[in-house]
Formats: structure tokens, C-alpha cells, sequence
């Protein structure tokens, strides 16, 4: 499929359509399995337009709708791509179903992935399947020693790796990613963070390997310094320094030279930074929002004794079922809860038993029946108090923030600290 589709219209892979074409991020990757140490995560920087940084993180099924509202408003864009905040194949389920459900919707959309490349090269041969046509791998050091002055840590299944064995562990599975996406024929863009005496010299050997391994086009983007991360200290790259770094490796390479360092939830023409436009929308369609499925007409609530939201979603045998009326609101039926065991396949059963509720009341949610509710546009709300108060926000589509403020724990979006992985 990828033949039919004009991939000559992406915006950052080809530098001569980027005033006509545009692209869309769809922030649904929230965690990282690496810690760079030029990186401080955060997820609401809104006067901020660098990567890593997005107002909201978005669910599969909500990304979807999100890029519908998008394109409605924006026929240029050509191109949905997901760049984080975190890393694509962090959490890979969550990349693979929004673009499953992308291509499902917009047959002819471009797409894009953009990763650290630790964990990529197993999901190469879905991606060829749904048709991504680019991806972008971030390839900082092809030495060790220069890796590991980069990476505080890499996380690569259960174990954590650091200093050269971390840069070691990384290399290796990004030139296999790259290796692999290559003999599918997908195009390959390698990013390069330039950090001025770190891997200022070793860039034009970055090229020189990205090259060997058939990569399309490098794009050498100078270090962002972010406040409380190891390298906060050292200065941008100047524009003079970059320019000959661009030109040593661009005699190697093809270089991309009209980057804007984008956004997660960047959208609109690449040097026309439209989020603002487009925050109210996602706000609206990010994890935590209430206003997405007005169709369905019920709210459950985990509850002990009907008046009080007290009960963890998983410890719940039961759930009180509410709706609402000329009166108020009412409480229709109890439905009971799928039993305790068999994996994921309990969510599955849990979303199906509330597939009419748009919303469900719970004290505590885990993370997998968090991201299987979300995928069928029931959203948890994690809060403490009277369900009346719960119902009312929902049913007025008002700031859930607000009740989950009740109760100890992170704000929307996840980890806010220094990309320490604990999104």
C-alpha cells in the first residue's frame, strides 16, 4: 500500500512541500524506557515548542477523533504522525492501536513514527503492514563511549542498563531497527542532538553509519538546555557551529535543514506553530475529559454503600449504574463486576458489561483496565466523596481534574518531573 500512497508529501522529509503540506502529532506515547540527559520531560509547557512536550496526552480511541476534528479545519495536513511526549514502542500497544485505527478511518494518510529505536525493531513488521511510510529514529552516538555520556539509563525489559553498557544496549537495537525498516522500504530519517563538547565532533560519524545503513536523510538538531537535566548547564549549539556540522555531514548525507523541533501535539505547517489553535480540541479529547460520548447515557460508580465513591476498580464485585432524569439523577440497575483472574481479558469483560456508561467512579484504577476502558470511550474517573458530586461533573461535562484533586496522586498527563520513566 505504501506505493500508491505519495510520500513525497511529508513536510519533514521533503523540505520543498513544507508551506503547502502539513502534519499533526497525535501525543498518544506518554512514557520513555531511556533517560537522556539533556531531556526534562513535561507535559503542559505550553510557551515551549520543543519535543518532548505536549498539553495533553490522548488515548487511541480519542487520538482518532482528535484527527478528525483536525482535518475537518485543516485539509493540508498529510501527514499524522506520533512523537511522544515519551517514546513510541514505550508502551507499544498504545502506538500501534492509534495507528491501526488511523489508517482504518484515513486510508490515505501518511504516516509517521518517531522513537528512540530501543524497542522498535519487533513491531517493523506491523508497521509495514498498516502502510507507515516514515519513521524517524533519534541516533545520538555510534560509539559507546560518547553514548554514555548521554544516557543517564536505559530500561530494556525488566532491567535498567547504565553508563557504556546502556549505550551499548541502545545502539544495538536502534541499527537493527534501522537495518529492519530499511529492507521493508520504509523511509528512515536519523535525528542527531547536538551537544556542544559532548558529540560535537562525533556527528559526521553518526552520518557515516547512518549512511552505510541506507538511511534517507540525518537532521542534526541543536541541543534544547532544559532546566534540571544533567546537561542544563551547557550552552546551545550556536548557529555557526551547526551550520558547519550540517555541512560536514551533508557531504556524507542528505540533511535536513528546516527542523522547527516540533512538539508532541505539534499541528499545522512546520514553522507555523498552530497548538494553540488547536489546544481547546485536544483538551476536549485528552485522557480525563468527559465530553467525548454524549451518545452513552450512564455512569457506574464503585461504590460500598450507594453514596460514596470508596472502592478500587478492581476490588469491586459490583457497580451501581446511574442515570440521568427530569429529577435528577437515578440509579437504574447494579451490574456485577466480571470475576477476579484471567489477565486482560477481565477488562475486556468489564468494558463490555459498562459499553453504555461513559464514565465509571472509582477510588483507584490500575493501568491496564485504565487503558482498556479508554480504548471504548469509557473514561475512569479516579476520585473521593459523594457520587452525586461525581455525577454532576460528568453529566456537565465539567473539570474531572477538579475531583481527582480530592485524592493523592499525579495530575493529568502523567510523570511532570525530569523523564525519569515514571510516566
Amino acid at each position: 500500500m505504501i506505493n500508491r500512497l505519495n510520500i513525497h508529501n511529508h513536510p519533514c522529509f521533503n523540505g520543498e512541500v513544507k508551506g503547502k503540506y502539513g502534519r499533526v502529532h497525535l501525543p498518544v506515547a506518554p512514557q520513555c524506557n531511556i533517560k537522556c540527559n539533556y531531556c526534562n520531560r513535561r507535559y503542559d509547557c505550553v510557551n515551549e515548542s520543543r519535543p518532548g512536550v505536549s498539553s495533553a496526552v490522548l488515548s487511541p480511541a480519542r487520538a482518532v477523533n482528535y484527527l478528525e476534528e483536525v482535518l475537518a479545519k485543516a485539509p493540508e495536513i498529510t501527514v499524522a504522525g506520533i512523537a511522544g511526549p515519551g517514546d513510541a514502542f514505550a508502551e507499544p500497544e498504545r502506538t500501534l492501536e492509534t495507528l491501526r485505527e488511523v489508517r482504518k478511518r484515513f486510508p490515505d494518510l501518511l504516516l509517521c513514527v518517531a522513537s528512540n529505536g530501543l524497542n522498535a525493531v519487533q513491531y517493523v513488521d506491523e508497521l509495514e503492514e498498516l502502510s507507515v511510510s516514515h519513521v524517524t529514529i533519534t541516533v545520538n552516538a555510534v560509539d559507546p563511549d560518547f553514548g554514555a555520556l548521554i544516557y543517564g539509563w536505559v530500561r530494556f525489559g525488566k532491567k535498567v542498563y547504565r553508563k557504556r553498557q546502556a549505550a551499548e544496549m541502545l545502539l544495538n537495537r536502534q541499527l537493527a531497527a534501522i537495518s529492519a525498516l530499511k529492507r521493508k522500504g520504509i523511509v528512515v530519517k536519523v535525528n542527531t542532538i547536538v551537544v556542544p563538547g559532548i558529540n560535537d565532533h562525533h556527528v559526521v560519524d553518526v552520518a557515516k553509519m547512518m549512511a552505510d545503513l541506507g538511511v534517507d536523510i540525518q537532521n542534526c538538531m541543536a541541543m534544547y538546555p532544559n532546566a534540571d537535566s544533567p546537561f542544563s548547564a551547557i550552552p546551545e549549539p550556536s548557529p555557526k557551529l551547526m551550520s558547519e556540522i550540517q555541512a560536514k555531514a551533508g557531504r556524507i548525507m542528505p540533511q535536513m535543514m528546516h527542523c522547527t523541533r516540533c512538539r508532541a501535539d505539534a499541528v499545522g505547517l512546520l514553522g507555523v506553530d498552530a497548538s494553540a489553535e488547536y489546544r481547546g480540541c485536544l483538551a476536549r479529547n485528552a485522557e480525563g475529559a468527559v465530553s467525548c460520548a454524549p451518545d452513552k447515557p450512564y455512569v457506574a460508580v464503585a461504590t460500598l454503600e450507594g453514596v460514596l465513591v470508596n472502592q478500587h476498580l478492581g476490588h469491586a464485585y459490583k457497580f451501581q449504574i446511574w442515570g440521568k432524569s427530569d429529577q435528577g439523577f437515578e440509579l437504574m440497575e447494579e451490574r456485577e463486576a466480571p470475576p477476579v483472574g484471567d489477565g486482560d481479558n477481565r477488562w475486556l469483560r468489564l468494558a463490555s458489561t459498562l459499553g453504555d456508561c461513559r464514565a465509571v467512579l472509582v477510588s483507584a484504577i490500575g493501568a491496564a483496565p485504565r487503558r482498556f476502558l479508554l480504548q471504548h470511550n469509557i473514561v475512569p474517573v479516579e476520585m473521593s466523596g459523594f457520587i452525586r458530586q461525581g455525577l454532576e461533573t460528568v453529566y456537565q461535562g465539567g473539570d474531572i481534574d477538579s475531583l481527582k484533586g480530592r485524592r493523592k496522586g499525579i495530575a493529568k498527563g502523567g510523570c511532570c518531573g525530569a523523564g525519569e520513566g515514571c510516566g
